[in-house]
């Protein structure tokens, strides 16, 4: 099992980026990457998994050459990690906090590029969103889960 979460500050003129879709806001992330929050929480579950850290020690927000970094990308590395500790992904819950756009609408859309990125079935992509009830409204957080399994040809020696 792995935990991890993100959160941003929100400001206009920035794009609003969840789970590798692009969502119609006013208002986005704030961040040197694209500021993907289900993304980044995803990766950061996955790295805590097997105790390697966080997304900021391979991608540090203070080097250049990662600013405008396609958060996709980080997860890409992340998960080629995970296959070479001899795991893979069988299960992720994301729970996003975010007042406004209401993200009800983008669930499908979000859950089906989730799948997508991960190789999981949608069943195995759950979605939860919450808003702050007025408490954080200039501000996006993820929360994610992750259940991860044994590789088949590993399960004889990690099982």
């Amino acid at each position: 099992m792995g935990y991890g979460e993100d959160s941003h500050r929100l400001a206009e003129g920035r794009d609003l980026w969840l789970g590798g879709v692009r969502i119609e806001s006013e208002r986005g992330a704030v961040a040197h990457s694209d500021g993907d929050v289900i993304l980044h929480a995803l990766s950061d579950a996955l790295l805590s998994a097997f105790a390697l850290g966080d997304i900021g020690s391979y991608f540090p927000d203070n080097d250049p050459k990662w600013r405008g970094l396609e958060s996709r990308v980080i997860l890409e590395v992340v998960l080629q990690k995970v296959r070479e500790s001899g795991y893979r992904l069988l299960q992720l819950v994301a729970v996003v906090t975010l007042d406004r756009p209401r993200l009800g609408p983008h669930r499908v859309e979000i859950q089906q590029n989730l799948a997508a990125l991960t190789g999981l079935p949608e069943r195995r992509v759950g979605l939860t969103f919450k808003t702050s009830e007025g408490l954080a409204p200039d501000h996006v957080q993820c929360r994610a889960t992750v259940v991860l399994e044994p590789l088949p040809e590993k399960q004889g020696e990690k099982g």
